[in-house]
């Protein structure tokens, strides 16, 4: 790339779950000219994503390396001293987390510190305003769709804060062949995700109406897409698993239960259906007809609100009489998906800030808004959890909080999701 002392662009990725490594190995290579693939890094915790979790998202033909955090900063520091240091770091990562990495990258004090990338997964539809002032600091905030561009730099600007790390662009993992129904098919396929709905009665409700649903057309297939296994662990935690949920019920044959890569699911998809999954601009950028459940209400905590004006505000009664809803265009546009831009196009603004900030000679330093002068009573927390001191060693866990640590991981082995949750809050005693 242009402005890199360096035959190529060398790019990281830190991720701290399954989705958020699809998004930033591809967020990688929409925004640079580099040919070879990025190294990847996924960090250890709750979250850590599994050998298959990580082969179904289909990114990367090497298996990112998993580390501390720690571990990353001295990787990044010890790649310096070689003289292959990073251009690029990609943080994709929780807010808070993202805020702890750019402390400890500006405390390596590099002689030419890497331009510094994030973003957001998907839907942004809960803590904008402090998820968003945790990553501020990055040289590069990516903005999934126009709305979300005007909404970041919107709560930039409301702060005082700078708003020109902004950039528009989309979600990079758009794609796939536009949808082409095709004789003899019928398949509606539910998006689910780990913690919308949360409650074991609004899960079970959804289970069952997709099961009466599966009853009254028996002519369509009807497919549960789960993101995990029990046993794995995915961003947000998920108490009540579909998996088991669906034990208690008596489904029909064409009901099934599918995992796999949320793209090759969708070459088979028909109608989407879902809560708030970001999979819904995934269909909707392939023109599938969608749906956005509203039997549990339109509520922040589903997420689903921010699909109001849509157009695909629908229930269930609806979809089993047949009435699929309909987009609203503008809507669409806004978004990022289906919209007048070709999608190709959609990161050439990313690729050229990034350009401009790989070929000036000196990059300035890391500047977050949250400080020791902004957030006195609030940022030492978020450094604290994280333990980014790259020069000190390994913290020795206790004998007791090892034993927790091991107990809240049988629990997750053997399918005690309720019990976990309470040992691990045990350990932070």
């Amino acid at each position: 790339m242009q402005g890199s002392n360096r035959e190529a662009v060398r790019v990281a990725v830190l991720a701290d779950s399954d989705t958020r490594w699809k998004w930033g190995a591809l967020t990688a290579r929409r925004i640079t000219t580099a040919t070879a693939e990025p190294t990847g890094f996924v960090l250890r915790g709750r979250a850590t994503p599994t050998a298959r979790q990580l082969a179904e998202t289909g990114v990367s033909k090497t298996a990112p390396r998993e580390v501390t955090g720690a571990e990353f900063l001295r990787a990044v520091r010890d790649a310096e001293q070689r003289g292959e240091g990073y251009d690029l770091v990609v943080l994709s990562l929780v807010g808070g987390t993202v805020r702890a990495v750019l402390q400890g990258l500006a405390d390596l004090d590099l002689e030419r510190r890497p331009v510094i990338v994030t973003g957001y997964v998907g839907v942004v539809y809960e803590k904008l305003t402090d998820g968003l002032l945790l990553r501020h600091g990055a040289d590069v905030v990516l903005a999934n769709s126009r709305h979300d561009a005007e909404r970041f730099r919107a709560v930039y600007a409301g702060v005082g804060a700078a708003a020109d790390p902004v950039v528009e662009a989309a979600l990079p993992f758009l794609g796939g062949a536009p949808y082409a129904p095709e004789t003899g098919r019928d398949t509606l396929v539910f998006a689910a995700q780990p913690s919308v709905p949360a409650t074991r009665a609004e899960r079970t409700y959804v289970l069952r109406r997709l099961i009466e649903h599966a009853r009254l057309h028996p002519g369509r297939e009807v497919l549960l897409k789960l993101r995990s296994k029990p046993g794995e662990h995915t961003t947000h935690l998920e108490e009540f698993p579909y998996q088991k949920l669906v034990r208690a019920l008596d489904p029909p044959a064409n009901f099934r239960l599918v995992y796999g890569h949320m793209g090759e699911v969708l070459d088979r998809t028909d109608l989407l259906v879902t809560v708030s999954s970001t999979a819904a601009l995934e269909a909707l950028h392939r023109r599938i007809p969608t749906a956005i459940l509203t039997d549990l209400g339109i509520r922040e905590a589903l997420g689903n609100h921010h699909f109001v004006g849509s157009g695909l505000l629908t229930s269930f009664d609806r979809l089993d009489k047949g009435l699929a809803p309909t987009p609203d265009e503008t809507w669409l546009a806004r978004q990022g998906v289906a919209s007048d831009t070709p999608y190709e196009k959609a990161f050439d603004a990313a690729r050229e800030r990034v350009a401009e900030l790989l070929a000036l000679p000196a990059r300035p330093p890391i500047t977050p808004y949250y400080t020791a002068e902004s957030a006195p009573g609030y940022l030492p927390g978020i450094l604290a959890r994280h333990r980014l001191d790259v020069t000190a060693p390994e913290p020795r866990e206790s004998g007791p909080r090892r034993i927790v640590r091991e107990a809240a991981r049988g629990a997750y082995r053997h399918g005690v999701q309720r019990i976990a949750p309470v040992i691990r809050r045990l350990g932070e005693l």
